[in-house]
């Protein structure tokens, strides 16, 4: 299991939401001075997001995220806002190791092909669920598609890695919903990065049950920040230290 701290990026600052809601928002701090202190504490991978981005559909951090390239020899993801071939290309010629499409894999299947086609597993896609119900824009649209299906469709696309987040369980501290992260894995078959609710250590070693279903990779944001999760206690129980 992969431990993969989150940068959450808002007004040039690393946040954190609460379910999703722009409106209860916590500032950590300086999103590159905080990458480099995961990496001084040994990440091997760093999921960063443009949330602004996710919702205007625009690079509103790109600069941040050139900035981070530059400082931090750790292969980094980035998702939101990423919604053409050329933004694509731009962040992994920058050094980005990983695309993470969103909103793009409901309303612009041709570029999951089409980048998944050029950039293989550099490729993922992020399916935030909400009941088990797609979520996009920055979790404010409802797109009545089930995650199953989605992720089953982006199969057929080429993609192998879902960013699989539970928005009910995002920031809330409360535990991760194991149940249905098991249930979408199981039933599509892809390698999956688990997101969302990771509360305390336990979390951390409840989570490692799920590798055998393909859940190889999890996601700590808040848990981090607010200090229930000490990140090298949680390398110690998935083996990275």
């Amino acid at each position: 299991m992969v431990l993969v701290p989150a940068i959450d990026m808002q007004d040039g600052q690393c946040v954190c939401l609460y379910k999703g809601d722009f409106d209860k928002t916590t500032v950590y701090g300086n999103p590159v001075e905080i990458a480099r202190k995961w990496k001084a504490l040994g990440a091997k991978r760093i999921h960063l997001v443009d949330l602004y981005g996710a919702y205007k559909g625009d690079t509103t951090h790109l600069k941040i995220v050139e900035a981070i390239v530059n400082e931090v020899d750790v292969p980094l993801e980035i998702g939101g806002g990423i919604r053409d071939m050329k933004t694509i290309a731009r962040y992994l010629n920058m050094g980005v190791d990983r695309v993470i499409l969103g909103t793009a894999a409901i309303e612009n299947m041709a570029l999951v092909a089409c980048s998944a086609a050029v950039y293989g597993e550099r490729i993922a896609v992020g399916i935030d669920a909400l009941n088990g119900i797609v979520r996009t824009k920055g979790w404010l649209e409802d797109t009545k598609k089930e995650a199953i299906q989605l992720g089953l469709e982006m199969k057929e696309l080429g993609i192998e890695r879902i960013i699989y987040t539970d928005i009910s369980k995002d920031g809330t501290l409360t535990g991760p919903n194991l149940e249905e992260t098991k249930g979408f894995a199981e039933a599509t078959g892809l390698k999956v990065t688990a997101s969302g609710g990771m509360a305390v250590l336990k979390d951390v070693k409840d989570v490692c049950k799920l590798e055998a279903f393909g859940v190889d990779e999890v996601i700590l944001g808040k848990a981090l920040y607010e200090g229930s999760i000490n990140f090298s206690k949680a390398q110690v129980i998935v083996g990275e230290k």
